[in-house]
């Protein structure tokens, strides 16, 4: 009978909330990890939820104010009210997560979900998986990576490591393999060196080498973070130039304003090859009911613990007095005081709201120097079928996968994918840029519609913010068919199995997400360790939470979690968890 009457109450509140809310069905998603394991928990959460949103707007008070319910800002959010403090979440958006979320975007498939913005969850750790008691449904995918040509090569990379190891030297060279194996080893020791440095305040690269990496490998270390993936790559004695691209652009490229031989590519490589998720085995993994379900279940963890989360609630300025931050002011007026100030907002959004001369000199030109532009354009799609791969014909999982098109066969393809990126930086839209597929539907088949068409995207790697001459209002619908007439040259008549599209440019992730200049990861991820923007900034009480901060952009939620540590000790309290030492 309690159990009865609580879902009850829990149904009432989720009608409740949802003109405050946006919708019934995001409440409802925000406590699905307690609906029916424990419905009086999330009917109380709901309860707390509803009580403060449904008060007018007005000068109020709490200990801290979230700004931003991105991934990072509600990691925040859950481990400061655990701490037994007052949290409030400000999101301007009409649904948490920022760009880590699930959505219907296509007018011509309204059923089908997609994940918009992140696609894959690699390099969030396992301590915090624990930590904040996050039961996620990880799908991994095996095969993970696919390597088509316009030929008869291919490779597709799995957890069968003889298949993996026959088609290395059937159609590149045991060279090849070796090196392969040689990588991959050296990643796996620095995966297991450095992991849970991304849980600490951040030291130097040097630093960071010197406490935690093993002696024989230091060198190595500091060289990959410092420099380029060309010269990291360059060790191993690849023979192949196609598999030497291939490298570079799933892990090197990816989300960064850098190309082949750009110093901090490397660093961009080790991110991305530190993963180390539960069965894993390094490889990212696809998330049930897409991405949204990471962000809806740190909302619900959050609202749990008693924090409060507001949508449609955007953040005018952060206000500061004396150095020192006292609350925000929303654009409707609201003016809510609070001991402290974290910001889930890029280091340049937080730098507008603070007010630059808050900022010292050294941290404004330090941040100046960080800015560059987003290169990477998404176009989400819509399938009514699955394309057919000249190269391999027979299903073998490669629709799981991530698979990569490249310019050019061998010989020609690292000219080709440098001249792509110098078009970039030259305002022009690349010939042939570097892309990524990612198929959804086929790993998870939730996200599917009644018609049973597929989710699946194209990760596209570099173009330019402004385009030289023209506009992406002029140029975004025609440079979408060319890149599905590149897809037609690897399986032709694959651009007639797309049922709509749904694009983001970078000025329109800029738009969508409110990233400034449509930066994915906030910061380049050349920046790393100590390098990267501090999570406290010179006005006390202010925090940032930023993917731009240690470790990196991506969907990590370390930078949440280590700003709301320092905010912690900076209120003078006993922190009240512990990590396993390292």
């Amino acid at each position: 009978m309690r159990r009865a009457g609580a879902l009850r109450r829990l149904t009432g509140l989720i009608t409740a909330l949802k003109d405050v809310w946006g919708t019934s069905e995001q409440a409802q998603a925000l406590c699905s990890t307690t609906l029916v394991a424990a419905p009086a928990a999330a009917a109380r959460a709901l309860g707390r939820a509803l009580a403060t949103a449904a008060r007018p707007a007005s000068n109020t008070e709490t200990d801290v104010v979230v700004v931003g319910a991105g991934h990072n800002g509600l990691v925040a959010a859950a481990l400061l009210a655990q701490q037994g403090l007052r949290v409030e979440v400000l999101e301007e958006k009409g649904i948490v997560g920022g760009a880590c979320r699930t959505e219907y975007p296509f007018k011509k498939a309204p059923g089908l979900p997609q994940s918009t913005g992140a696609y894959l969850l690699g390099v969030m750790p396992p301590e915090l998986l624990s930590l904040l008691q996050l039961d996620l449904p990880l799908r991994r995918r095996d095969p993970h990576y696919f390597l088509p040509t316009t030929g008869d090569r291919y490779l597709l990379f799995g957890s069968d490591q003889e298949a993996t190891r026959q088609q290395f030297v059937r159609f590149f060279s045991q060279e090849d393999w070796q090196a392969h194996q040689a990588l991959n080893a050296e990643l796996d020791a620095f995966r297991q060196d450095v992991g849970r440095t991304w849980l600490q305040d951040p030291l130097s690269i040097e630093e960071t080498a010197e406490r935690y990496v093993r002696p024989a490998l230091r060198e190595a270390f500091v060289g990959l973070c410092r420099g380029s993936v060309a010269a990291y790559l360059a060790r191993f004695g690849f023979k192949s130039e196609l598999l030497q691209a291939m490298y570079a652009t799933t892990d090197g490229f990816s989300g960064l304003n850098g190309g082949w031989d750009t110093p901090g590519t490397g660093m961009n490589f080790l991110v991305h090859n530190m993963c180390r998720l539960p069965g894993a085995d390094g490889t990212w993994m696809v998330v049930e009911g897409g991405m949204g379900t990471v962000t809806q279940r740190l909302a619900a963890a959050a609202m749990r613990a008693g924090a409060t989360i507001r949508t449609g609630a955007k953040v005018e300025s952060i206000t500061v007095e004396g150095g020192t931050a006292h609350g925000v002011v929303t654009t409707d007026g609201r003016q809510l005081r609070a001991k402290a100030v974290l910001a889930n907002a890029d280091p340049f959004r937080l730098r507008e709201l603070a007010g630059a001369a808050n900022f010292t000199p050294e941290l404004n030109a330090k941040l100046d120097g960080m800015k560059k532009d987003g290169t990477t354009m998404k176009v989400n799609l819509a399938l009514s079928g699955l394309p057919t791969f000249s190269c391999l014909p027979e299903d073998r999982g490669q629709h799981r996968t991530t698979t990569h098109l490249l310019p050019g066969g061998e010989g020609e393809v690292l000219a080709n994918v440098q001249h792509a990126f110098a078009q970039a930086q030259a305002g022009q839209l690349p010939t042939f840029p570097t892309i990524e597929i990612y198929w959804q539907t086929t790993v998870d088949p939730t996200l599917t519609d009644a018609e049973g068409r597929y989710s699946a995207a194209l990760f596209v790697q570099w173009v330019p913010y402004e385009l030289a001459g023209s506009s992406w209002e002029a140029e975004e619908e025609g440079y979408v068919r060319h890149l599905l007439g590149l897809l037609d040259r690897f399986a032709p008549g694959a651009s007639d199995l797309v049922v709509d599209t749904f694009t983001l440019t970078p000025p329109g992730i800029e738009k969508y997400f409110g990233i400034s200049r449509g930066h994915i990861h906030h910061i380049d991820n050349s920046f790393g360790f100590a390098d990267r923007f501090p999570y406290r900034t010179p006005v006390q009480g202010l925090y940032s939470a930023s993917a731009g901060t240690h470790p990196a952009g991506s969907v990590v939620g370390c930078a949440g979690h280590n700003a709301a540590a320092a905010l912690i000790k900076d209120l003078g309290l006993q922190q009240w968890w512990r990590l396993p030492h390292h």
